[in-house]
């Protein structure tokens, strides 16, 4: 059984690719990446230019590198209507995200989107550190989100 996930937030540049990599590492620490199928996208289209999508943001870049990701090969890329069908799981980093897809794919029949946050037992978004400059605390946060859910989804596969 593979399980697909996208990762959502608004560019595409910051919160969505941190965790992409995040769970890309946490998966194959683990062993089971052939378990999964993961990617990220954006609500919008602001950091997608002549149809080709801008790296991850430096400051989100340097974050992953510090932690011994690599995301050079990222591109931002929007979310497109053919997503809700082929991942299991879409998941938003904050409120604005999950309403901007729920909105997209007609109020989410099969509940396939969700908040990062929500499998740590906190319900409330990652605030998007593009605007607050914190990008510590929006990869500690992103982390423990990416933990969680794998903490969840490793509980479900049993």
């Amino acid at each position: 059984m593979t399980i697909k996930i996208l990762f959502v937030c608004h560019g595409n540049i910051c919160r969505s690719p941190m965790a992409e990599y995040i769970f890309r590492k946490l998966v194959s620490n683990a062993g089971v990446s052939d378990q999964f199928v993961i990617a990220s996208a954006a609500t919008s289209s602001e950091e997608i230019w002549n149809g080709r999508g801008n790296p991850v943001y430096p400051a989100a870049k340097q974050k992953l590198y510090e932690h011994g990701m690599n995301c050079d090969e990222k591109r931002a890329r929007q979310i497109a209507a053919k997503d809700y069908a082929y991942y299991d799981l879409l998941i938003g980093m904050d409120e604005m995200n999950i309403r901007n897809m729920q909105k997209m794919f007609h109020n989410d029949p099969d509940r396939k989107i969700h908040l990062l946050l929500e499998y740590t037992g906190i319900f409330r978004g990652i605030s998007d550190p593009w605007y607050s400059g914190n990008f510590d605390t929006a990869y500690r946060e992103i982390e423990e989100g990416c933990i969680a859910l794998f903490e969840y989804l490793t509980n479900k596969l049993k």
